[in-house]
């Protein structure tokens, strides 16, 4: 059964979640642009759970709109710039953007001193984990010997791996089945475990695939890709955590 089904039990205005905005290059009427944008289904499933989604470009300052939130969706991307955590670029490595990996720590720092509920999807986990003091494998292949987190395949596919939760946590009680898998896509993965951190959810080699900020009353990151199916638990679990906030 799925505990979790509905959305806010509030009345009044509606949560605002920031979503933190990626860059990506477009075609739009024969014109090449560079966009900021959001995947739709964080969009809409979190507006479906009774929020108003807010898209945030990762420009300097953003991080005092933190203040203006209700809680905050960190979503996937590139990988992190490997100096954050003291390394060299791995070959497989391909980063964002310096300056804009540092004002999304910022960001997620200033959410996690306020309080805000946070949820921190495949790159955001990793950012969740380096903000801490953790580091990153930056090429998960090297570490497991196979590509099933990421699969070699034409077009994107995401890998189907069996998941093991922590008896009791947050993220077991969202998902609440007996035999979870993830849906992932991702070649970097935790290393070391960031400080504060608590390692919730494994894949069957051993990668971490959820971990939450301990103590914190709603701040969970999960390695696979959540919004690119249509299980929508993790955002109505934000959303009921948004409107509780």
């Amino acid at each position: 059964m799925n505990s979790v089904t509905n959305g806010p039990a509030h009345t009044g205005r509606r949560p605002v979640v920031g979503i933190c905005a990626r860059t990506a290059p477009v075609t739009l009427q024969g014109s090449d642009l560079v966009v900021s944008l959001a995947l739709q289904s964080h969009v809409a499933f979190l507006a479906e759970a009774g929020c108003t989604p807010l898209l945030l470009p990762l420009l300097p300052g953003a991080e005092d709109l933190a203040g203006r939130l209700d809680a905050l969706l960190v979503a996937g991307g590139p990988d992190l710039d490997p100096a954050l955590y003291g390394q060299d670029a791995h070959p497989a490595t391909r980063p964002m953007s310096p300056d804009a990996d540092r004002v999304e720590l910022a960001l997620v720092a200033r959410a996690l001193d306020a309080a805000l509920p946070v949820l921190a999807i495949c790159r955001g986990m990793q950012l969740l984990n380096v903000l801490h003091g953790g580091t990153l494998h930056q090429h998960l292949p090297d570490v497991t010997g196979h590509d099933g987190h990421r699969p070699r395949t034409p077009s994107f596919t995401l890998g189907r791996r069996p998941l093991k939760l922590l008896p009791g946590s947050r993220i077991a009680g969202i998902l609440d089945e007996d035999e979870p898998e993830t849906a992932c896509h991702h070649h970097q993965a935790v290393d070391r475990l960031g400080e504060g951190l608590t390692a919730t959810g494994w894949a069957e080699d051993g990668t971490v695939e959820a971990v939450e900020v301990t103590g914190h009353p709603f701040a969970v990151g999960v390695q696979w890709e959540s919004g690119h199916t249509a299980d929508k638990r993790l955002h109505q679990a934000l959303a009921q955590a948004a409107a509780r906030a």
